[in-house]
């Protein structure tokens, strides 16, 4: 099943032919099935991404008690064998536009709930970004899809270090690649620009520096391993694929670098 975002309800509504004349809209030409699929769909939206002031909430809560009344009176007059209820509102009372309004304001992606508010990120746009990353990590685990959950919970951890690397740690960095070139952890010096390392770069010098602790590197150097299995000749080769224990450790280590870092 898909999962119903507020673009996808807002464009099935959109969708719906509706009967209207001087500005009067006729609800049963909508229909019952119709009117029914909107509020299931709405229904399904997360709580987190319905993210709209508490005017239009409380639009969106009487246009779906609107259309629900409708449905339940249209309900008994079949059952007491009675033709369907001619309804006929103005376009400004339509509930099922009030709903696509509402929506309209909500976007497609939120952090999920109890996802790190990573508060040492002073960029809000950046930080906001890597929140939506981590809650996309925490619904793919909770959901079951093992791949997803591995791979981008071992791209958010990249983006963390590498974050860390360029704001607060700029004086030590050069040096602690230069050491771990000297004890062989690194076959030859990276580039001068984190920008172009690999998350093997990021967990070393970080873990070198003791930013990062050493059971959070050792977890760390789990999840870039997982992650390489996106490349299926490594996967062939490891004889290993994406399953729930790659998914939990690579979040694992997730969770210790934000801990870390914060």
């Amino acid at each position: 099943m898909p999962r119903i975002v507020p673009s996808l309800v807002f464009r099935f509504i959109a969708s719906i032919p509706v009967q209207e004349a001087n500005e009067i809209v006729r609800m049963n030409s909508i229909g019952s099935a119709a009117l029914s699929a909107v509020l299931d769909l709405v229904d399904q939206i997360p709580d987190e991404l319905l993210t709209m002031d508490s005017e239009t909430y409380g639009s969106l809560i009487l246009a779906k008690a609107q259309i629900k009344d409708m449905l339940a009176t249209w309900t008994s007059n079949r059952t007491a064998g009675h033709t369907l209820q001619t309804v006929q509102l103005h376009r400004s009372k339509n509930p099922v536009a009030q709903i696509r309004d509402a929506l309209a304001k909500c976007p497609d992606e939120s952090p999920a709930p109890g996802t790190s508010e990573l508060k040492f990120i002073s960029d809000e746009e950046l930080r906001t970004n890597l929140r939506n990353d981590i809650g996309a990590v925490t619904r793919a685990l909770s959901n079951g899809e093992w791949k997803a959950a591995t791979v981008l919970a071992g791209s958010a951890i990249e983006a963390l270090l590498l974050w860390d690397l360029l704001n607060r740690r700029q004086a030590t960095f050069p040096g602690a690649a230069s050491a771990l070139v000297a004890n062989k952890t690194f076959d030859k010096p990276p580039s001068s620009d984190p920008g172009e390392w690999s998350l093997h770069h990021y967990v070393e010098v970080e873990a070198h520096l003791g930013i990062i602790k050493p059971d959070t590197a050792t977890e760390t150097r789990l999840a870039k391993k997982f992650r390489n299995l996106i490349h299926p000749g490594r996967a062939q080769r490891l004889g290993q694929k994406y399953d729930r224990g790659t998914a939990l450790s690579s979040v694992a280590a997730l969770d210790h670098v934000v801990r870390d870092l914060s």
